[in-house]
């Protein structure tokens, strides 16, 4: 019997570039975002709201991030029904709106990373260009 597990874990580095990259991805599509990047456990690691973008997103961006860490799988996949009330119960913690990526490495969870303030495709799309960046697994 083991009484360990060895675990993947982002470094502060890692946040960091991803962050860049989705700051760079959202200015070439001319969308300022909220961005936000946690460990496995969901505790942020790097965050940033670009000049323009709506202020409330900064908070729908880390929810995005903890949930998308703690399902291990993109948000916006949920029922809706459901993901009303996971965010009802949480207050707020979970979400099920699109835009929250879970950071993996050879399908181990690091991370996450939330995007918030543009479109649902358009938080996605930034989200992806921080996960290629540092060459996360796709999603």
């Amino acid at each position: 019997m083991s009484y360990f597990h060895e675990a993947v874990r982002l470094s502060h580095e890692g946040a960091l570039k991803a962050l860049a990259a989705a700051v760079m991805r959202a200015q070439e599509i001319s969308v300022p975002q909220c961005i936000c990047v946690v460990d496995a456990s969901g505790e942020t690691i790097a965050s940033l709201r670009m000049d323009g973008a709506k202020y409330l997103s900064m908070h729908t961006a880390r929810s995005k991030a903890r949930t998308a860490a703690s399902i291990n799988a993109p948000t916006g996949s949920m029922p809706s029904e459901f993901g009303l009330a996971a965010g009802i119960a949480s207050q707020g913690g979970v979400t099920h709106l699109p835009g929250g990526l879970p950071i993996r490495f050879g399908g181990r969870l690091a991370g996450a990373i939330g995007i918030g303030s543009g479109t649902g495709e358009q938080d996605f799309d930034v989200g992806r260009a921080a996960l290629k960046t540092i060459e996360a697994d796709d999603v």
